[in-house]
């Protein structure tokens, strides 16, 4: 007799929690998914799983120096306000503190 989905299920569970498996969820925005999907297609690789996998044991392998570099956060973006708009704001400050103070 065949076995029924649930036998399966609980047959992969138990073999999951038997070699220590744990489920590991990520969130990406699109640039990360599709920087992802490219690294996949470059090495023929199919599954999600299996390119995050080998990512992670090849990084490792290039021990601290090699691998803290890679994992170093991109610069941020910085915004630098430009003249012409700071002088407009300190323009509407200081009509909007005259106002305050003739209201008052």
């Amino acid at each position: 007799m065949a076995k029924s989905n649930a036998d399966r299920s609980a047959k992969a569970a138990a073999k999951r929690k038997e070699r220590g498996e744990e489920e590991i969820r990520l969130h990406c925005l699109p640039g990360t998914r599709q920087a992802l999907a490219e690294l996949m297609a470059w090495s023929g690789i199919e599954e999600q799983g299996e390119a995050i996998t080998l990512m992670i044991h090849h990084l490792h392998g290039l021990g601290p120096g090699g691998a803290l570099p890679l994992l170093e956060p991109p610069p941020r973006h910085k915004y630098e306000i430009p003249e012409n708009v700071s002088r407009k704001l300190k323009l509407a400050f200081a009509r909007e503190a005259l106002r305050i103070d003739t209201d008052g």
